[in-house]
């Protein structure tokens, strides 16, 4: 019987699931874990994300052409509908399924992992990884994080959003594509996809579009901004409100300015250091 952790992921629709399906499999770094994603090449660079291993797998329908009746499936994805998911439901043993939607309900056969959710059979919590709670200087003043997919190009055409505030530019991982250069003259200082984590931990304000990358500035002790994103669910913005943080859409500058004038007094919400409770969570329904 094997354990699969699917995550719905790609340079097209961001790496913000992926970076948290690395956390939670870090988190299980005792159980023989195999991540399935829908980027092949994704699958082939998890290792440097922790994950020793990975498949390619294209597409959600052939998640049972690796995994076999009865297996045990950690599922992070919106792309299925009601029938595929019961169907899921009834061919894994265990089935745990990772949710943003604060509208979701936990269904009969499956465990839920949510934010917004608590209950039998839930967990309410988020993944963070543990070197976020640790302290480190902040030396870095400002840092800017547009995500790990633009293949729009909206960080260009939204430059004026940031480019006076002259803050280091974090490169997203797989991300800039041809235009990579061209951006890195255009900020004073930037950071390659390696340095994400010190980044992320020594940037003493952050502003991003990654969900995730919120939530480790948070955890970091940094004051992260949100960039809501057109072509992103909005799911996080409840979340967020209640944490404090700030969130910024359509490239509001003067929003944004006056934002930022107002992070001395702003007190943010510590968010909970809960790795032990959804480890535990975790194990206990895989083991059943």
């Amino acid at each position: 019987m094997n354990i699969y952790y699917y995550v719905h992921t790609g340079h097209r629709i961001g790496l913000d699931r992926f970076r948290r399906a690395c956390t939670i499999i870090r988190l299980l770094k005792d159980m023989d874990i195999t991540l399935l994603c829908s980027d092949f090449r994704i699958a082939n660079e998890a290792r440097h994300f922790g994950v020793d291993k990975a498949v390619g797998i294209d597409v959600i329908r052939n998640i049972p052409q690796i995994a076999k009746h009865g297996d045990k499936l950690i599922f992070d994805s919106e792309e299925a509908n009601p029938i595929m998911l019961d169907d899921m439901r009834k061919f894994f043993s265990t089935f745990i399924r990772v949710s943003d939607d604060k509208n979701d309900k936990k269904e009969q056969g499956e465990f839920l992992i949510s934010p917004y959710l608590s209950g039998e059979g839930i967990c309410n919590a988020v993944a963070i990884d543990d070197k976020y709670f640790q302290d480190k200087e902040k030396t870095i003043k400002l840092s800017y994080f547009f995500g790990d997919d633009d293949y729009e190009k909206d960080l260009e055409k939204n430059l004026a959003f940031v480019e006076d505030l002259n803050p280091d530019l974090l490169l997203g991982f797989y991300y800039f594509l041809d235009y990579e250069d061209s951006l890195k003259g255009k900020f004073n200082k930037h950071h390659e996809f390696e340095e994400y984590d010190d980044v992320i931990q020594k940037s003493e304000i952050l502003i991003t579009s990654s969900p995730q990358a919120v939530l480790e500035s948070l955890a970091s002790g940094a004051k992260p901004i949100y960039i809501q994103r057109e072509d992103y669910a909005s799911d996080f913005q409840e979340l967020f409100k209640k944490m404090n943080i700030p969130i910024i859409e359509n490239y509001e500058k003067c929003q944004l300015l006056t934002t930022l004038k107002s992070l001395e007094t702003r007190e943010y919400y510590n968010v909970q250091h809960n790795s032990d409770k959804l480890r535990d969570f975790i194990k206990e329904n895989l083991n059943l």
